[in-house]
């Protein structure tokens, strides 16, 4: 985690403002991208365009030839252990664009921290084109906010169960199976305001309120090492006196709830879960960060020639067109 988080402070982004985008999709979806891996690379090439766009229409660059970076890190995991696959993004927070008298020194162009009402409309263009295509490959029926999954949207591996116990919250094996994990609440409820400004419709959510400037790189390396962290804490875990395993949540929930317990064999079944699927890549690179997309001046610029082969993963051959 530690090592991973350095690498990309120190060898993908180096001294540039980073902005962390993170998109949480409707639950699912969450079961799709579980059991279908292979929808979750179209499904980003979709958000990266519409993001990109944007932030070229906000620095004012023309999107034919901006320039935008971003490293996504998939999370399948959840604060209670359950199944969340969601994406952490971490956008260079503007464009480059070329400057004809310097070929060799594209120009950053900065765009401005986008509003939650910015947020909530890239969130139901998002929805909007995401759906579309998932109805065209068949995984899902329906339109819009009616759509459900078609019954070719599941696994063939015999973990779907499991999977959408964890994704619900439900126990998934023993004589309690189909019931609601075990919480503990230990402090009062917290019927405060919501969390902070997000973008969401129709399940889709979307926040872009964490930023690191240039200078900042202790910042950035602190937010690469958060969403790069493995799925458990051993610290949080230990085994009630009733034999069962109990993990506390890193933040309470707005209920009071700070504990989850499972059954000895759930619990592995909740791990089980969260295993992502064989050549399944969690860390995608787009845009400049793309191995053979952009031109050599702007890639010696950006000093990523430090990879090691097959570290990438091409995921699209550009992140601007719309």
């Amino acid at each position: 985690m530690a090592e991973s988080a350095r690498h990309l402070v120190e060898e993908v982004f180096g001294p540039r403002p980073v902005r962390q985008w993170v998109l949480s999709v409707p639950v699912p979806l969450r079961f799709l991208f579980a059991s279908k891996p292979e929808a979750i690379g179209p499904v980003l090439g979709i958000v990266h365009r519409v993001i990109a766009g944007w932030l070229a229409d906000q620095a004012g660059v023309d999107r034919a030839t901006a320039q935008c970076g971003t490293v996504t890190l998939i999370q399948r995991f959840g604060s209670a252990l359950n199944l969340n696959v969601h994406f952490h993004m971490l956008w260079l927070d503007g464009v480059y664009e070329p400057v004809a008298a310097r070929p060799d020194k594209p120009r950053l162009r900065r765009a401005r921290a986008p509003t939650s009402a910015q947020l909530t409309q890239l969130a139901g263009k998002i929805a909007h084109r995401v759906c579309r295509h998932l109805v065209r490959k068949g995984w899902l029926e329906g339109e819009d906010e009616s759509a459900f999954l078609s019954d070719s949207a599941g696994g063939d591996d015999g973990m779907d169960g499991l999977r959408m116990s964890s994704i619900t919250y439900r126990i998934a094996t023993g004589k309690h199976a189909g019931r609601k994990v075990a919480t503990l609440q230990t402090i009062p409820a917290d019927n405060g305001s919501p969390e902070g400004d997000a973008g969401k419709v129709g399940g889709f959510s979307l926040h872009a309120g964490v930023a690191a400037e240039a200078h900042e790189s202790q910042k950035l390396e602190r937010l690469c090492r958060y969403i790069a962290r493995p799925a458990i804490s051993e610290k949080r875990l230990s085994i009630s006196p009733q034999g069962r395993v109990r993990y506390q949540l890193k933040t309470p929930w707005k209920n009071g709830t700070t504990h989850v317990d499972f059954e000895p064999v759930d619990f592995i079944a909740k791990l089980a879960a969260l295993v992502p699927p064989p050549r399944a890549h969690l860390t995608r690179f787009h845009g400049v960060f793309t191995p053979g997309v952009l031109p050599f001046a702007l890639r010696a610029s950006l000093r990523l020639f430090k990879f090691a082969p097959g570290e990438f993963v091409r995921q699209t051959r550009s992140c601007v067109r719309s």
